[in-house]
């Protein structure tokens, strides 16, 4: 994440002597680095351990806002992970998918971080539920370009480069079974609005039937996926389609500003920065991609994303 702060600019800081809930956890503060304004802080507690949140999530602690006497309240969030942990003889050393899971997280705390709203009501993460995925998965895409990725990696002894044949396959690998990845995030959606549309609903015999018409074929015999399916009482109850939703979103961001400036462009990040995550939710999504794109929103990055063109 270090080459996200410098282009957006942010400088992070962690403090050593804290309060926390256990001892693995880190607290960072985050200073704007043009004019060392104070922004927020947030938690990484990055590892497992018994009775622990068993997924992945930024929840918001404190929301930034301005108080009554003018002065700011900073955010603070805390960044919730079960990452590969540390041995007696190595660090953590983590799976690409568990970086993409670690840079998905952190584009949500500093959504929280960057917001410089009035109100504790629009707040960072405080915005249309079917766009508050948009910053998080955005931020996914460094974690497929060779540039940033070698900023990243290296072997944890020697600090080499990854050679450049692994190199190449695992950026080609961002399309490996995209079909049924893709697919598998519109059984959800279906699902979804399926139970939400109905007063009563077999959840079991619902999940099938979505998956029977997106996959082709009922879930496994037995199963009832609905029963651990924690978004449905985590607030994205009849509104999961917004994780799909918001990449078409995020893609068009990443692919039409990005990718033209340069992934480590600090004009563009500073520019995602102020029309994206300084407004929280006091503007409109459709208004702030606007003003980050410089025209209406299409799904034209979001399926050249999906090798579709």
């Amino acid at each position: 994440s270090s080459g996200i702060n410098a282009e957006w600019p942010l400088r992070p800081g962690e403090i050593a002597d804290h309060e926390c809930w256990h001892e693995d956890v880190k607290l960072y503060s985050v200073f704007d680095k043009q004019n060392e304004q104070f922004l927020g802080q947030f938690y990484m507690d990055l590892h497992p351990r018994e009775g622990k949140y068993g997924h992945a999530a930024v929840f918001g602690l404190q929301p930034g806002c301005e108080l009554a006497d003018g002065s700011r309240q900073p955010a603070v969030c805390a960044l919730v992970c079960n990452f590969t942990a540390p041995t007696a003889d190595k660090p953590s050393l983590l799976y690409h998918s568990e970086v993409e899971t670690y840079f998905h997280e952190f584009g949500h705390a500093m959504h929280q971080i960057c917001a410089q709203t009035e109100c504790a009501y629009f707040s960072g993460t405080r915005v249309e539920r079917d766009f508050v995925e948009a910053p998080s998965q955005m931020l996914e895409n460094w974690c497929w370009e060779e540039e940033s990725l070698r900023l990243m990696s290296g072997h944890y002894k020697d600090e080499s480069p990854i050679p450049d044949d692994l190199m190449t396959n695992l950026v080609a690998s961002k399309l490996a079974n995209v079909a049924t990845t893709t697919s598998r995030q519109l059984v959800f959606g279906v699902f979804d609005q399926d139970i939400h549309t109905k007063d009563s609903a077999d959840t079991a015999q619902s999940f099938s039937n979505a998956h029977l018409k997106v996959m082709g074929s009922p879930a496994p015999s037995g199963t009832n996926f609905a029963a651990q399916f924690g978004h449905m009482a985590g607030g994205y109850d009849s509104q999961y389609y917004g994780y799909m939703w918001s990449e078409v979103y995020s893609e068009d961001m990443f692919q039409t500003v990005f990718k033209h400036a340069g992934v480590l462009s600090s004009e563009a990040g500073m520019k995602y920065r102020t029309s994206i995550l300084q407004p929280g939710g006091s503007t409109d999504a459709i208004d702030m991609l606007k003003n980050m794109l410089g025209r209406e929103p299409n799904s034209d990055a979001f399926f050249k994303a999906k090798g579709l063109v």
